[in-house]
């Protein structure tokens, strides 16, 4: 049984987590799938978006080091290159992918699970889900990311709130939050999740990415590097074929048809 399911439909690349029986905890094998395929998607023309969800009660809880290859003798320096090229570079690959990303949190998103939804630019949350920043529990600081992402989300005093206490955070005040886009019935995520990867699949692609780009460089940047690469990249966008046709069907009156190009 593949512990990541993939298939491509309608323009959308849905990454699935498989392992329900561990509340789909990630393991190395799995990480490096969900990397590899994430990096396609964004080589990929036929590829619009991408959804990552997972089967069974949770979305991914956490962390499984067990298939991770030995440290051996671990000396200093080890942890944090672990760390680098391990949970940050799983999360990184989300942020960069040069598709929109949703996540479809179906469950239970813990940890490195809770850092990976929240690194999607949109994300839907069954009603069941909950979210849970667990490392304090452990005895952990958040990696994976979780400490750059969450005080640009919904700020540095809850952000401190989540991680201090690592209290389970139910989807409704997620949202309230700002950390999800929508909650929806857990029978409905799935469907909600396709209408909208297949409405950004028909979208126009390359300039979502530009987009995507600049509003995740946004909050490190000043302003005048801010405009300065929003203007580049209205310019690169420019030479596309569905900017033009965006301009074409504008003078003419008619919906845009984008070919993703």
């Amino acid at each position: 049984m593949s512990e990541v399911l993939h298939t491509v439909e309608n323009g959308v690349s849905w990454i699935t987590l498989n392992r329900p029986e561990a509340m789909n905890a990630v393991t190395w094998d799995q990480r490096e799938r969900i990397v590899a395929l994430l990096a396609e998607a964004s080589a990929d023309a036929s590829v619009r978006c991408v959804v990552i969800t997972a089967t069974g009660r949770g979305f991914c809880a956490g962390a499984d080091l067990r298939g991770a290859p030995s440290l051996g003798d671990r000396v200093a320096g080890d942890v944090a290159r672990m760390i680098r090229q391990g949970a940050q570079r799983f999360v990184a690959a989300v942020m960069d992918c040069e598709k929109p990303v949703i996540a479809a949190v179906n469950g239970t998103a813990a940890g490195i699970g809770a850092h990976l939804a929240f690194a999607c630019d949109l994300v839907l949350a069954a009603e069941s889900a909950r979210f849970v920043e667990v490392f304090a529990r452990r005895g952990l600081v958040p990696d994976g990311g979780g400490a750059y992402l969450l005080p640009r989300l919904i700020g540095p005093q809850r952000a401190k709130e989540l991680m201090f206490f690592g209290d389970a955070l139910p989807a409704a005040e997620a949202r309230a939050l700002g950390l999800v886009n929508r909650v929806v019935p857990a029978d409905d995520l799935e469907k909600t999740a396709r209408a909208w990867a297949e409405r950004l699949a028909q979208g126009p692609t390359r300039a979502l990415a530009l987009t995507k780009q600049l509003v995740n460089a946004s909050l490190d940047v000043d302003r005048a590097t801010a405009f300065a690469a929003e203007a580049t990249a209205q310019e690169l966008n420019m030479t596309t074929r569905d900017a033009q046709e965006g301009v074409a069907s504008f003078v003419e009156r008619r919906e845009a048809r984008y070919e993703g190009r």
